[in-house]
């Protein structure tokens, strides 16, 4: 006879919340295999307690994932002070269709991990980005998420406000469209492959910033670039003498339409940018680090 395979009921209550984890320490940190550990460290407490005193499994769960992020922040936040150049969160694969039916919910957690708003999340206190995350990507209740930061539900309330004004004030002023996202990063390729420095002007709005994250493995400005003839002139030179045949590809990256630019079948780079009002380029982000570029391989 085979033998009987017994799940382990801890293991499955886990595997139930596990998405909500990853989300939450994703959010908090920007990199994907930080918020793997973090998850990981998660359940090795999961499986450790004495879950017959827990009466709510997600509330202690997110406490346990929430705190264990923070720690983890602190500790990375010091080592991005030495970091080589432009830091920008580690590109994330996200399909919240099967998962997220509901339109206004998935419009929600894509902007939670939209690059523009991770990009402000940076410079919130750890408590005010986990505030912050909790209560505007998962929608805790403030007396939940007092409980998780063992804080009062007034000082809770004074963070939370404090983070969505600092937001409100640096994440993109213009709703997004994905449609026309992906329609003008394909006008953005195709004047920086294929035409004139005109026509890629013509695309950029003129107070355009370029934002490159190459952790010193790669090339890419160590500064932020602004300003259409700066960045234009930039990504043009660039496009004639980068990759040598690259390859493209259209993914959706935290919930925004992207470019995926392959050199021999390897990820090289990962393109995306946000829009203005009037329909131009406002930003565009550059990611190059390979290091965050690996989980992207094909």
């Amino acid at each position: 006879m085979d033998p009987v395979t017994v799940r382990d009921p801890a293991l499955d209550v886990f595997e139930e919340h596990r998405s909500v984890l990853t989300g939450v320490a994703y959010r908090m940190l920007g990199r994907v295999a930080d918020a793997e550990d973090v998850v990981q460290d998660a359940w090795l407490r999961w499986s450790r307690a004495d879950r017959e005193e827990v009466r709510d499994a997600r509330g202690f769960l997110v406490r346990v994932t929430t705190r264990l992020a923070i720690d983890r922040l602190r500790q990375v936040q010091s080592r991005r002070e030495t970091y080589v150049g432009q830091w920008l969160p580690e590109p994330l694969a996200t399909d919240f269709g099967a998962t997220v039916p509901d339109t206004a919910e998935r419009a929600v957690l894509a902007e939670s991990v939209s690059l523009g708003v991770l990009v402000v999340l940076e410079s919130l206190s750890p408590l005010e980005r986990a505030v912050f995350v909790l209560r505007e990507a998962f929608a805790f209740p403030y007396q939940e998420i007092a409980a998780v930061l063992d804080r009062s539900e007034a000082a809770v309330r004074q963070l939370a406000g404090r983070a969505r004004r600092h937001v409100d004030e640096g994440r993109p002023r213009f709703p997004v469209d994905a449609a026309e996202q992906r329609a003008l990063t394909e006008k953005f390729l195709a004047a920086a492959t294929g035409g004139s420095l005109e026509d890629l002007l013509a695309l950029l709005a003129p107070d355009v910033r370029l934002v490159g994250d190459s952790g010193g493995k790669s090339k890419a400005p160590l500064r932020v670039l602004q300003s259409a003839d700066k960045v234009g002139r930039f990504l043009f030179a660039v496009s004639r003498t980068g990759v040598a045949e690259p390859e493209f590809r259209f993914l959706e990256l935290n919930g925004r339409p992207a470019l995926l630019v392959l050199s021999a079948g390897r990820p090289d780079s990962v393109l995306s940018i946000e829009l203005s009002g009037d329909g131009r380029i406002a930003a565009v982000y550059i990611q190059r680090n390979p290091d965050k570029l690996a989980g992207l391989a094909p």
